[in-house]
């Protein structure tokens, strides 16, 4: 019994570095490549990142979890401790993580935490998902 205690303890704490990617190992390098139909998200329309916006707050139900403001604040991070929602305005995570990265996550969710896939259910369409994207990369504060 110490042993599972002492495990489950370690394997609960493994995802509390900032910048880690959630996009599992195996499936990281061609997470990488995936790229937006409209191009860098970075680079988007106003349009884009307004429609964005508006899936973030509504149909996408990223407000719950990451909070209003992306900082991952929102009404159910305090039921998720053990892995919290992202801080999207955190600059430095930005800079480490590549649009495909984001993408895949919002299309297949991340085991093992909070966050279900979107696409994949049929909640959001890949375009949507990409919009979401395009609108978090407009949350980092330092910017």
């Amino acid at each position: 019994v110490p042993t599972l205690l002492i495990t489950v303890g370690l394997v609960s704490c493994v995802d509390h570095n900032p910048l880690s990617p959630r996009v599992p190992a195996a499936k990281l390098e061609k997470a990488k490549t995936l790229q937006a139909p409209f191009g860098d998200t970075r680079k988007a329309s106003p349009m884009i990142v307004a429609e964005g916006k508006k899936l973030f707050e509504g149909k996408g139900s990223c407000t719950h979890c990451h909070g209003a403001t992306g900082k991952g604040d929102g009404p159910a991070a305090s039921k998720l401790r053990y892995h919290p929602p992202r801080d999207f305005t955190n600059c430095q995570w930005h800079d480490t993580r590549t649009d495909g990265e984001l993408f895949w996550v919002i299309d297949h969710g991340v085991p093992g935490t909070g966050m279900v896939d979107h696409v994949h259910d049929g909640h959001l369409k890949e375009t949507e998902a990409w919009k979401i994207v395009a609108y978090l990369r407009t949350l980092c504060e330092l910017r």
